[in-house]
């Protein structure tokens, strides 16, 4: 288990990574982990995340007061949002924010990442529905996304960016990380006709897929209102249905992708 200084230089190493990936320019984005029920350790503002070191990270409470923090730094003004997501999902234990550039665009398009055009999207993502636009530091955003955590474990923001969350720092990275990945090849896609979506039974094939590998999270394949009256359950829901887990490590990716194939007969 990690100690809390441990757990201080990794939120800085993410930093590089968000930073250096080109997720956030200057000093946007934030990321927070959970300690325990009233302790969380959060980046703070006004600094880029690719230059962190842990003395710059900040220690609040549950309603986002400071606990600890060095002279110099204070919270991220978003922490509000990173509140409200552990307020109402305790199975939550990280929340990354950044600003990915292709996820931002579809963002600040108002176009939802709903397409199955890939089995790991479908099967880790499920659909990222868009949360209205709210005003940053406010409660407004907090709101916004309320509407979401329930149903998805990763969101876009409307005219911000995105926001990942999962059981650990790691793993809501990497479900950033697979954001960017599925918004970049469906804006590709878009460039050369479109991409070929996946049809309803290959999606299905994939639902069940993940409820034989039994993953975590908020996901149509276990969520879906669909599913649950005994119908086909959807993917391009446009948010009426709920998706989303925790991004697996490389060898149950490595796993997944070797049964979607031999699903879908390649």
């Amino acid at each position: 288990m990690q100690n809390e200084y441990e757990i201080k230089k990794e939120m800085c190493e993410i930093g590089r990574r968000v930073y250096d990936r080109g997720m956030v320019a200057a000093n946007d984005g934030n990321f927070s982990v959970k300690l325990n029920d009233n302790e969380f350790l959060c980046t703070p503002t006004g600094v880029s995340k690719g230059f962190m070191t842990p003395e710059y990270i900040c220690k609040v409470d549950a309603e986002g007061n400071v606990l600890q923090a060095n002279k110099g730094f204070r919270p991220s003004s978003e922490i509000k949002m990173h509140m409200r997501v552990y307020k109402e999902r305790p199975d939550v234990n990280s929340v990354v924010h950044a600003h990915p550039l292709y996820a931002t665009t579809f963002a600040i398009a108002g176009i939802p990442l709903t397409q199955p055009i890939m089995p790991e999207a479908v099967i880790a993502l499920g659909c990222v529905p868009i949360a209205k636009y709210g005003t940053p530091s406010t409660y407004e955003i907090p709101d916004a996304v309320s509407e979401h955590l329930q149903y998805f474990d990763a969101v876009l923001l409307e005219n911000h960016g995105a926001l990942a969350y999962s059981d650990s720092l790691l793993a809501a990275y990497h479900k950033m990380e697979s954001l960017e990945f599925y918004a970049q090849l469906l804006w590709q896609t878009m460039q050369i006709g479109g991409p070929q979506e996946l049809n309803k039974e290959q999606v299905e094939k994939l639902y069940e897929i993940r409820r034989q590998m039994g993953l975590k999270g908020k996901h149509p394949a276990n969520l879906c209102p669909n599913a649950k009256a005994g119908k086909p359950s959807c993917h391009s829901c446009g948010g009426s249905c709920s998706s989303a887990a925790p991004t697996a490590d490389a060898e149950l990716i490595a796993s997944i992708t070797k049964k979607v194939m031999e699903q879908l007969g390649k």
